[in-house]
C-alpha cells in the first residue's frame, strides 16, 4: 500500500468503501472519490480529509491519481471507470483492494453467507473489543458502539464481511472463516445452487491449516476434506457448538453447549430464534481464538443490533416501525416469524425487492415469504447494478400471493403513497415493517 499516495474510489459512500477509504485517510494517503448522493458517511470522509465529489464524472479523474478503486456496483461504462482506463491508471476493485490490505494483519477473520452476516460480525465485535486485541473492524452497516462503520485497531487482527458475490471472496486472505449459511442468492452471476457451493468450498480451502473454519453444521459434509481445523455449530448436539434451554422470550436466552459440556450461559437483546444461529457462530470464532468464556457472554449481551436489522423506528398511529434490510426470502421468513412472536395486532410490510436478476429468478419464494405477513405492500423493484429489462416487477409478486396463496397485496408507485396506506391499516398493537436492502426505509420520514 505504501506505494499510493493518492487514491480514488469510485463509490466512496458506499459502507464498505468508505470504511476502506478511511483507513487510507489514517494512513496519511491523499484520498478522493465520487457518490452518487451526499451521506452522512460522505460527510464524515469529507471531516477526516477526504474530497468527495457528488455525481460520478470523468473529468474528477486525473493523471495524478496512483490508483483508482471500484465497487461491483459500478457499471463497465462508468464514465470515471472508463476516464481510468483511459489514462492508464492502476485499477483495482474493492475485493481485491481489501485482499491486499488484509496481508497487512497477523489474523484476519472474514464473516459469510447468504444472510446474516452484519448481525454476526457485529456480534463479533461486541465480544472482541471487550479483548486486548485491538481488533480492525469493518462492518457492511453501522453500529452505535463502533460510532458507525468500522474500528482502527492494531495490525493484529482483522474482522470484516466476506460477500460471495461474483466470488469475490476469494481475493481476500483470511486466517478464520465463519460460514453462516449458503443458499441460492446472486443468481444474476451463479448457475445454481452447485455453483454457489463451489465457491464457497473454494475460499474455505484458502484457510491456512493452522486457521480456522466456523461453519454450520448443515453444510459440514461440503468442506470434510480441509486441512484447517473445523468447528461446527447448529441447533442440536449434532454440532459441536449448540443451544440447549432455549427461551425466546422477552429476548432469547440459552445455555452454551459444547460436545455435552456446558460453556456459559447466554442472554441476548436482538429478537429472533435465527440470533441464536448467528451467536452461535459468533460465540464459536471467539472461543476458536482463545476468548474466554465470561467475555462471550458479556460480548453478546451487550450488542444491540446494528442499524437496518430490525432496528426501532417509531410509531404510527400507535404501531411500531421496524426497518429491516432483508432481501431474501429467507431472511424474510426469519424477520416476520420474529414480528409476529412480538406483535399481538397484525404484521404489516412494505416490501421493495433488490434487483431485478434475483425477483425473477425467486419469484415464487418471495411471494411465499410475504404470505407470513398480514398485510403486503410492494413497491417497485431497487435496480442497483442492474437495468429494468421489462421481465420482472413487482406485481407479478402481487399476483403470485393471491393466485397461488390466495392472499392479498397491495401496490404502492411511491414512498408517499406506501405511507398514506399503512395510515390507513395500521392500529395500536399493530408491527410495521419497512423491508429490503435499497432505500424503502425512506418511507418511515414519510410516516413521521
Amino acid at each position: 500500500m505504501q506505494k499510493y499516495n493518492h487514491i480514488y474510489f469510485i463509490g466512496i459512500g458506499g459502507i464498505s468503501m468508505s470504511a476502506l477509504a478511511e483507513v487510507m485517510l489514517d494512513e496519511g494517503v491523499r484520498v478522493s472519490g465520487s457518490d452518487r448522493s451526499s451521506s452522512h458517511i460522505v460527510d464524515k470522509l469529507k471531516k477526516l480529509g477526504a474530497e468527495v465529489h457528488i455525481n460520478h464524472e470523468s473529468k474528477n479523474i486525473t493523471d495524478d491519481i496512483d490508483l483508482v478503486v471500484y465497487t461491483s456496483a459500478i457499471s463497465n461504462d462508468n464514465p470515471e471507470l472508463l476516464k481510468a482506463q483511459e489514462l492508464n491508471l492502476n485499477i483495482m476493485d474493492r475485493a481485491e483492494f481489501l485482499g491486499l490490505l488484509m496481508k497487512n494483519y497477523s489474523h484476519a477473520i472474514c464473516v459469510s453467507g447468504t444472510h446474516g452476516k452484519t448481525t454476526t460480525t457485529g456480534m463479533l465485535s461486541s465480544i472482541l473489543i471487550e479483548t486486548d486485541m485491538q481488533p480492525t473492524i469493518f462492518l457492511g452497516g453501522e453500529m452505535d458502539s463502533l460510532g458507525g462503520n468500522m474500528l482502527l485497531g492494531s495490525n493484529d487482527l482483522l474482522l470484516t464481511e466476506a460477500c460471495e458475490y461474483k466470488r469475490n471472496f476469494l481475493k481476500f486472505n483470511p486466517t478464520m472463516e465463519v460460514i453462516l449459511n449458503i443458499e441460492e442468492d446472486h443468481l444474476d452471476y451463479y448457475k445454481d445452487l452447485s455453483d454457489i457451493e463451489s465457491a464457497f468450498l473454494e475460499y474455505a480451502e484458502k484457510i491456512p491449516a493452522d486457521g480456522h473454519l466456523i461453519v454450520n453444521v448443515k453444510h459440514e459434509e461440503l468442506f470434510k476434506n480441509l486441512k484447517c481445523s473445523v468447528i461446527t455449530f447448529g441447533s442440536d448436539s449434532g454440532a459441536d457448538y449448540y443451544p440447549e434451554n432455549i427461551s425466546l422470550f422477552p429476548a432469547p436466552s440459552y445455555t452454551l453447549m459444547h460436545k455435552g459440556q456446558k460453556v456459559v450461559d447466554i442472554n441476548l437483546r436482538v429478537f429472533g430464534e435465527h440470533n441464536i444461529s448467528n451467536s452461535l457462530a459468533a460465540a464459536a470464532a471467539c472461543l476458536a481464538l482463545g476468548v474466554n468464556a465470561s467475555t462471550v457472554k458479556n460480548g453478546l449481551h451487550d450488542f444491540k443490533g446494528t442499524h437496518r436489522r430490525y432496528e426501532y423506528k417509531g410509531t404510527v398511529n400507535g404501531a411500531s416501525i421496524i426497518d429491516d434490510y432483508a432481501h431474501h426470502p429467507s431472511e424474510m421468513k426469519a424477520t416476520l416469524k420474529t414480528a409476529k412472536s412480538y406483535t399481538e395486532g397484525k404484521v404489516i410490510t412494505v416490501f421493495q425487492p433488490h434487483t431485478y436478476t434475483r425477483t425473477k429468478k425467486l419469484l415464487n419464494e418471495f411471494a411465499e415469504a410475504l404470505t407470513h405477513s398480514d398485510e403486503v405492500i410492494l413497491l417497485d423493484i431497487y435496480a442497483a447494478r442492474e437495468k429494468d429489462m421489462g421481465e420482472v416487477s413487482s406485481r407479478d409478486i402481487i399476483n403470485i400471493m393471491k393466485n397461488r396463496h390466495g392472499v392479498e397485496g397491495r401496490y404502492a408507485e411511491s414512498f408517499k403513497a406506501a405511507a398514506d396506506i399503512i395510515r390507513t391499516l395500521a392500529a395500536g398493537d399493530d408491527t410495521v415493517i419497512t423491508m429490503g436492502a435499497g432505500n424503502v426505509d425512506e418511507v418511515v420520514e414519510y410516516l413521521k
